[in-house]
């Protein structure tokens, strides 16, 4: 029998098309609010054995060139933590270095101990967490939350590694940017009794249902619901709701943030711009964030009043500007 061939794409459909609505990338930048570039990178890499890009540094050169990328926020939630932090923050200091290494990419970074890990949280992961901190490239402290759906840390150290998280991000008044599935109660009881009412929040690939959302834009009045290319797929009804809920309640602008959690959440939507794709892209990244806000404003559309409706344009704006509010990007 011969070799099943590989399913996965040429790696120049990495390289998108410009989105169809918005024929002027630079006129509304991306900032695609959580990346984990290095995992991106390192799934490149293992798909593309022969590809072209050998570092990290090319990859993001290639794939945001002319595709409007003006930011992203890196997310380090491993413990321990990954050694190559330092260099990638680092070498986006000084503007010169920008230009030459990210190709004029503003490169900020947060960090954290996700939940998964928290089992793995000792003093030492947290004194090195502590020291990125003070990084001038350091925007905020995550992602840290709760995840009941999977369990992989017991829930009792979950809660425990969270709230000491918690305490050090409100003390150093860093944003918070925070995981939790299926776990509402906890979350909401925990953030509401360690986190000022008016501390920075972002809460990240939001999946949980709409009242629990409400209830914390509501409380929070800086909380921020970060929008990935999960709320495509249709097995999650949770997201799109939540937008409509911002329609109808007229919510302006919306509180919202553009997100992709690459490498995972590739938009559904992408393969209409991508007609001559075989198989699926091996993984998501920053220039993708059109067709999830391509999304959002048909989803807001449906219960936004005549006189208020969305277009692609408006809902980049709305996320960039929320960017700068949450993460001063």
């Amino acid at each position: 029998m011969g070799k099943k061939k590989s399913s996965v794409p040429p790696e120049e459909h990495l390289l998108l098309p410009p989105h169809p609505a918005r024929p002027d990338a630079q006129a509304t930048p991306i900032v695609d609010t959580h990346t984990h570039l290095l995992s991106t990178f390192s799934f490149y890499r293992s798909k593309y054995k022969q590809g072209k890009c050998e570092t990290v540094y090319d990859f993001v050169r290639d794939m945001y060139k002319g595709r409007g990328v003006e930011a992203i926020v890196d997310v380090y939630c491993e413990a321990p933590v990954q050694a190559q932090w330092r260099e990638l923050a680092d070498s986006a200091l000084s503007e010169e270095d920008r230009k030459r290494r990210w190709g004029g990419l503003e490169y900020w970074f947060v960090m954290g101990v996700h939940p998964h890990e928290a089992k793995e949280y000792n003093d030492d992961v947290e004194r090195e967490i502590l020291e990125a901190m003070a990084h001038p490239r350091c925007v905020g402290w995550g992602e840290i939350g709760l995840d009941y759906h999977y369990d992989n840390s017991p829930r009792e150290r979950q809660q425990e590694v969270f709230i000491r998280q918690l305490q050090h991000a409100v003390r150093l008044g860093k944003p918070l940017t925070i995981h939790t599935r299926e776990a509402e109660e906890d979350s909401e009881r925990i953030l509401k009794q360690y986190v000022p009412k008016d501390h920075r929040i972002h809460i990240h690939c939001y999946t949980d249902s709409p009242e629990w959302a409400s209830r914390m834009l509501d409380y929070f009045p800086n909380l921020y619901i970060g929008i990935t290319g999960v709320i495509t797929y249709a097995t999650n009804l949770n997201t799109s709701a939540v937008i409509r809920q911002m329609a109808v309640t007229s919510q302006s602008p919306f509180r919202i943030l553009l997100e992709t959690d690459a490498p995972f959440m590739t938009p559904s939507n992408i393969y209409n711009s991508l007609k001559d794709v075989k198989g699926r892209l091996p993984l998501s990244h920053s220039a993708m964030i059109p067709w999830t806000a391509a999304f959002v404003a048909d989803v807001a559309n449906e219960a936004a009043a005549q006189d208020a409706r969305w277009d692609v344009d408006q809902i980049m704006r709305t996320g960039r500007e929320n960017a700068r509010k949450m993460y001063g990007v």
